[in-house]
């Protein structure tokens, strides 16, 4: 049976990836921020997932404001990284699991979500930038991908509790897959940050490190703020916190036991960003 090894939860900022491509982890402006994954890269070392389950949202590479699903859910053999404006140059290609993906499609829409289901996708910043922060210099990525698109742009958008749903939901389908696959889940954006309007530059300090207390031992503490109560307190794009309610729902779905950290990483500002990055497993997993 497929087993989920564990979450990685971590910013997805533009600024990051063209960081990476003018080699910037050592500027003592991005340092703080990349030495938050060196556990994160001896933990993929030592655990190696086969495949890696990604919410994460869209920003109008797939879909726009015409046309902006809930959710929606990457069935492709591959995907393609296109760059959105950004100069981020990252051309690794990103190899499927359809197989799999089919699999948490059934099974969510056998528990009641209405997911779009996308056989050709490309993806964004908010994939490519995770991946090359946790898999930086190979010539493949050694993981393949699943990608599942949140809403967090066009309103009314979908609540934390939906969003916690979902993301059991998706769990529970990964723990009843019946191939042999190491998955890790991971949830991508935030933390509190706001690019336009009189707000622009919010970040939320207090919200931030609440959400980061309570991520591993109290992740439903997130559901007490409502989308808009989400919006005031960490911005307009600092709701991206959905993506990771829903991958920690993916680890309480996976029903097998208590949620460990093991690694966690705040930093701010990141090009306008609280950033952080957030590693965590099953206990019954840790030192296994």
């Amino acid at each position: 049976m497929s087993t989920i090894c564990g979450g990685l939860f971590t910013s997805h900022v533009p600024g990051i990836g063209k960081a990476i491509a003018q080699n910037l982890q050592q500027d003592p402006y991005w340092k703080p921020f990349f030495d938050g994954f060196a556990p994160v890269h001896q933990w993929l070392a030592q655990e190696q997932p086969d495949v890696a389950v990604v919410f994460y949202n869209d920003h109008g590479l797939n879909f726009f404001l015409d046309a902006m699903p809930t959710f929606a859910i990457g069935a492709a053999a591959q995907y393609r990284h296109e760059d959105e404006g950004w100069g981020i140059a990252f051309q690794r290609p990103f190899e499927g699991a359809p197989n799999l993906s089919w699999h948490i499609i059934e099974q969510v829409v056998a528990a009641e979500f209405d997911p779009v289901s996308c056989q050709s996708m490309m993806v964004d910043h908010a994939v490519a930038v995770p991946f090359e922060l946790c898999w930086p210099g190979s010539d493949a990525f050694p993981t393949r991908l699943v990608p599942i698109a949140i809403n967090t742009v066009q309103h009314p958008l979908p609540s934390p509790k939906r969003c916690w749903d979902l993301g059991r939901a998706v769990g529970r389908a990964i723990a009843s897959w019946g191939g042999d696959e190491k998955v890790v889940v991971m949830g991508t954006g935030g933390l509190s940050h706001q690019l336009e309007g009189e707000r622009a530059g919010h970040i939320n300090v207090d919200y931030d490190k609440f959400c980061l207390r309570n991520l591993a031992p109290d992740p439903q503490a997130l559901l007490q703020h409502d989308t808009l109560d989400i919006v005031e307190l960490a911005g307009s794009q600092g709701v991206e916190i959905l993506n990771w309610i829903a991958a920690r729902g993916a680890l309480n779905g996976s029903g097998t036991g208590s949620v460990k950290e093991l690694a966690s990483n705040y930093h701010v500002p990141i090009s306008n960003t609280a950033a952080a990055t957030v590693l965590l497993q099953h206990s019954d997993r840790v030192n296994a």
